[in-house]
């Protein structure tokens, strides 16, 4: 169990999955912003726009932060090391 929960905890993604997260990130925070914007205009409240804009962040962070398979699809195979010469 503890290897399990080592796994998730340690949050190692691979290059594909960080751009992918970026990717998200930046249309997800896009689109709160237009639509807490926008909701926030409809009732004229401060308290409306940062309440649906916390909620966006919140949803967001649920989605992008834990190391989700979807982020690890790619792993980076490394090459061998070499024998180093001693002189």
């Amino acid at each position: 169990m503890s290897d399990l929960l080592q796994k998730y905890l340690e949050g190692k993604i691979d290059f594909e999955g960080q751009k992918l997260v970026e990717q998200i990130s930046r249309n997800v925070l896009i689109v709160a912003t237009v639509v807490s914007f926008i909701a926030g205009f409809a009732v004229q409240s401060l308290q409306v726009l940062f309440g649906v804009f916390a909620a966006f962040v919140l949803v967001l962070s649920l989605v992008v932060i834990p190391p989700w398979p979807t982020y690890r699809r790619h792993p980076v195979t490394w090459l061998p090391a070499r024998a180093s010469k001693a002189t």
